[in-house]
């Protein structure tokens, strides 16, 4: 309310106001995820309440991909409306009044119409696995700890069959907001370097907790405890309890979003 000492202006998000980008990276670790979410310590939250404080005015924040609690993002990217003018100093001000978990890369004045969700052409996560036998205390919340065998030749097979347009009914919640559950993956490929073997998968979009489901189930299939044929009829529109477990989320990243 105008007038009363710490007030904010409330700004909607509607055409005709500028529109900016935000680049964040966070370590999701100390977070429940991206969505503000009653009581919980959210990077939607932290954010907007920086941006209010740096700015005097509320806004909301619209984000390329909603991560769940503990998943990690090195390219985030928000959109905002404002009636102001930030410049790079609200870069300098939001890093100021986050914690050092979260780091806003850059802000910049995008086109009027730009919405960092709608807009997306694709996103790319990576998911990590640290595949030494005897755990890293530098990979501890940043990586997989998997110390077992793993069939690279499943793991091949199994990302060949992933490419494309599926149905992944199966890998996601049974109680999901979700209507359409058809998905286009452009990239899946398992990638191996010294002790870590990482899988990086692109999509036009991904829903809750898809990635991490894919993980689990790939792993099932390198490990012998899952048929190839049984991945690929997951493809198909199966339901949740087919699938495999969900991978732990501290190997997850947001590595990109594509415009």
């Amino acid at each position: 309310i105008a007038g009363r000492p710490g007030a904010v202006r409330v700004v909607c998000t509607v055409p005709g106001l500028p529109s900016m980008r935000i680049d964040i990276e966070y370590a999701g670790g100390g977070f429940s995820g991206w969505a503000k979410q009653p009581g919980q310590r959210t990077v939607q939250e932290e954010l907007e309440l920086a941006i209010a404080t740096a700015l005097g005015e509320r806004v909301d924040l619209t984000v390329a991909g909603r991560t769940d609690a503990g998943v990690h993002a090195w390219a985030q990217v928000a959109s905002f409306r404002t009636e102001g003018d930030p410049s790079e100093t609200l870069r300098r001000s939001l890093n100021g009044l986050t914690g050092r978990d979260l780091s806003v890369v850059a802000v910049a004045q995008a086109p009027e119409e730009f919405d960092a969700r709608r807009a997306a052409k694709s996103r790319t996560y990576c998911y990590r696995l640290f595949t030494r036998k005897v755990a890293s205390p530098f990979e501890e919340g940043r990586a997989l700890w998997w110390p077992h065998p793993l069939e690279r030749s499943a793991l091949d097979a199994c990302e060949a069959l992933t490419l494309g347009v599926h149905d992944f009914t199966a890998f996601t919640p049974t109680q999901t907001a979700h209507v359409h559950f058809e998905r286009r993956v452009m990239r899946c490929e398992w990638v191996a370097s010294a002790d870590l073997t990482c899988l990086w998968i692109e999509a036009d979009s991904f829903m809750r907790s898809m990635v991490r489901v894919i993980t689990g189930t790939m792993l099932e299939v390198a490990s012998g405890r899952r048929t190839l044929e049984s991945f690929e009829s997951l493809l198909e529109g199966s339901p949740r309890a087919g699938a495999g477990d969900t991978a732990a989320p501290h190997g997850l990243y947001l590595a990109g979003v594509t415009y």
